[in-house]
C-alpha cells in the first residue's frame, strides 16, 4: 500500500505540547527549572533602552561648547524630570537668566563639550515574558527564556488574528453548523472563549467586544467581516499582533463552513475547562497556526505519541487547502505512485480522496494537509 506524508493541523484530545518562551533582548530568568506555571506567571523579564533625546544646550545658551559645563544643573548619570531645568546661564548681575529644560523625564546619559550637546535617555522599558500555558517550566535559556511544557488538547486553526490569550471554553452554539450571532452572547460570557459553529457574524462580533469576551473559535468568517473587525486589509502579513479586544480563530477558513465534527466535538467535551489560545498565523515558510491549548496533566500520551508516526495512507482523514475544494474535508481512498500532469503543465504526485458527500476527486498531494488523530 502506498503511503505519503504531509504537514497538516493537528486536532487531539492528548498530546505533548512544548512551548519555547522566549525574550526579544537579553534578560532576566524569573524561575526555575522545573517550576509549575500558571498562563500568568512571569518566567522572563528584559528592558528596553527609552529613547534618546538630544539637547543643543551650548546653542540655546549661547555659548562655546567647552564652555558648558559652568553652566550645568545635572551631571552625567543625574535624573531629570520633564521640564526640571539642566543647563542655567544668569548675566547682568542675575537679572537675566536662560534656562534649558529637559524635554523628557530620563537620565542625563552624555554631556558633550565638543557639540555642546547633552543627551538624556528616556526611562527603559520592561518586558515581561509570561508561561501562556499551564505547565512545568522544563528548560532553562540563560538571559533567554524558558521552555514550558504540559499535556492536554491541542486544537490547530485554519487562520487567526489577535495574540496570546487565556479564559475559560464556552461552547454557546447547538451543533458545527450553527451560525454564532448575537443572540448566542450575553454578559455572562465575559472572560471566556466562545465556540461557534459554522460561522461568526459581525453582529457576534461586536457582541463578543462588548461583553469582554477572550476569544472566539468558529468554523469560519466572511473576510469583509474581517476586514470591518480590524479595521483594514490584512493581505498576507503573519498575524498575532493586531490591535483587536480578543483573538479570534477560524477551524476552516473563511466563508461559512460548518466546523469540522471532530473539532467541534472535541471543542464541546472541552466545555468549562481554562484554555490558552494564540491567534498567530503564518502561511509562507515556516507555517505557523492559530492554536487552542487545554492542559491536562493528567492523560498518559506516550501511547498516543508511540502510533502517531505522520503516515497517510487509505482511509485518512486530509483536509484541502486549495481551490476548488478548499475548507473540504476528505478521506484519502488511494495513492497512485506515478506522476501526473495537473492543469498548470506541472508533473505532479496525486491522491484520490472522496468528500463528505461521496464525490471522489483527484487533487494535488501538495493541496492537501493532514488532519492529526
Amino acid at each position: 500500500m502506498a503511503s505519503a506524508y504531509t504537514p497538516g493541523l493537528k486536532v487531539t484530545s492528548a498530546s505533548r505540547i512544548s512551548k519555547v518562551r522566549r525574550l526579544p533582548i537579553p534578560g532576566e530568568v524569573l524561575v526555575q527549572k522545573g517550576a509549575r506555571v500558571h498562563p500568568d506567571t512571569p518566567v522572563a523579564k528584559a528592558y528596553i533602552p527609552g529613547n534618546p533625546q538630544s539637547i543643543n544646550v551650548a546653542n540655546i545658551l549661547g555659548v562655546e561648547a567647552e564652555d558648558i559645563e559652568p553652566f550645568m544643573q545635572k551631571k552625567a548619570g543625574d535624573t531629570v524630570e520633564k521640564d526640571e531645568t539642566l543647563a542655567l546661564a544668569k548675566s547682568f548681575f542675575g537679572l537675566f537668566k536662560t534656562e534649558v529644560k529637559s524635554p523628557v523625564s530620563g537620565t542625563v546619559e552624555h554631556i558633550s563639550e565638543v557639540t555642546g550637546q547633552v543627551i538624556i535617555r528616556e526611562p527603559a522599558m520592561p518586558i515581561t515574558m509570561h508561561a501562556y500555558i499551564e505547565g512545568t517550566v522544563v528548560d532553562i535559556i540563560e538571559r533567554e527564556g524558558v521552555t514550558v511544557e504540559t499535556k492536554g488538547a491541542f486544537i490547530q486553526g485554519i487562520f487567526g488574528v489577535g495574540g496570546e490569550r487565556e479564559g475559560i471554553l464556552k461552547v454557546v452554539v447547538e451543533d458545527e453548523n450553527t451560525v454564532l450571532d448575537a443572540h448566542h452572547i450575553n454578559d455572562s460570557h465575559e472572560g471566556c472563549i466562545l465556540v461557534g459553529g459554522s460561522l461568526v457574524t459581525y453582529e457576534a462580533i461586536q457582541k463578543a467586544a462588548q461583553v469582554g469576551a477572550r476569544g472566539i473559535v468558529v468554523g469560519g468568517i466572511i473576510d469583509s467581516d474581517l476586514v470591518k473587525f480590524l479595521g483594514y486589509d490584512i493581505g498576507v502579513a503573519i498575524t498575532g499582533h493586531e490591535d483587536v479586544p480578543f483573538t479570534l480563530i477560524t477551524t476552516e477558513g473563511f466563508g461559512e463552513i460548518n466546523m469540522a465534527h471532530k473539532t467541534f466535538e472535541l471543542l464541546t467535551a472541552l466545555d468549562g475547562k481554562h484554555a490558552s489560545i494564540n491567534g498567530a498565523t503564518q502561511i509562507r515558510a515556516g507555517v505557523m497556526r492559530p492554536e487552542i491549548i487545554v492542559p491536562d496533566e493528567s492523560i498518559d500520551v506516550d501511547e498516543i505519541e508511540a502510533a502517531l508516526d505522520g503516515s497517510m495512507d487509505a482511509g485518512t482523514l486530509v483536509r484541502c487547502i486549495r481551490e476548488p475544494y478548499f475548507g473540504q474535508l476528505a478521506e484519502v481512498v488511494d495513492l497512485p505512485p506515478e506522476l501526473f500532469v495537473i492543469e498548470t503543465g506541472a508533473r505532479v504526485r496525486i491522491m484520490n480522496v472522496r468528500l463528505r458527500n461521496g464525490e471522489i476527486v483527484t487533487v494535488p498531494r501538495a493541496n492537501v494537509e493532514l488532519i492529526e488523530e
